[in-house]
């Protein structure tokens, strides 16, 4: 295996952008490639994260993989003394204390992959997503196609009434748009309310 003066290096990467941009599905694809290298791997995803699965992390195209479902970032820090990679799926439902347990995690010597929406359906700041961006070693934002227009969608509009920040949904609640056809359609929201 490796000698012992070995070090292992421990790291924070994060997956971010709107729906529909592949960010599950580039989670996955590093933690298969983890797999494949006989990494021990854990995964974990937010309880509150059941639309494909209640266990598994699930693309939008319906690739998965097992994870373990956790109500706080602290029962992440349990993971076996040999895990080597963590990925986390969903990261901006969590509370702010993900970016201390992924700062932890990485100081043992982990590769810390997190995957989540950097911003909400209103356009700010998703949950401890910014923080997290700015302890990563690697960040990538990944883009989902612009339903309207056909360029780079960075915003998750939302097509439902409801303003509760959370709201689990799909095609039939999302959708992804660029700036200008997102700035369009929150227009187009507010006069409707008005």
């Amino acid at each position: 295996m490796f000698s012992e003066s070995f070090k292992k290096s421990g790291c924070i990467e994060v997956i971010c952008g709107s729906m529909f941009s592949g960010k599950t599905e580039e989670l996955i694809r590093r933690l298969k490639r983890a797999q494949f290298a006989n990494q021990k791997i854990e995964i974990f995803k937010p309880v509150v994260d059941t639309r494909y699965s209640d266990e598994d992390v699930v693309s939008h195209d319906l690739h998965s993989i097992k994870s373990k479902p956790v109500s706080s970032p602290e029962e992440m820090l349990s993971i076996a003394d040999d895990t080597m990679v963590v990925g986390i799926d969903e990261a901006q439902f969590f509370d702010s204390s993900l970016v201390s347990v992924a700062q932890q995690l990485a100081n043992r010597g982990v590769r810390v992959i997190i995957a989540g929406l950097d911003t909400d359906f209103t356009g700010k700041p998703f949950g401890p997503m910014p923080a997290l961006m700015a302890v990563a070693e690697d960040v990538q934002k990944v883009h989902a196609i612009c339903v309207k227009c056909g360029s780079l969608a960075n915003h998750s509009h939302r097509l439902s009434k409801s303003r509760s920040l959370v709201v689990l949904g799909e095609k039939d609640v999302y959708e992804p748009l660029c700036r200008q056809c997102y700035n369009e359609a929150v227009k187009l929201d507010n006069a409707e309310k008005a």
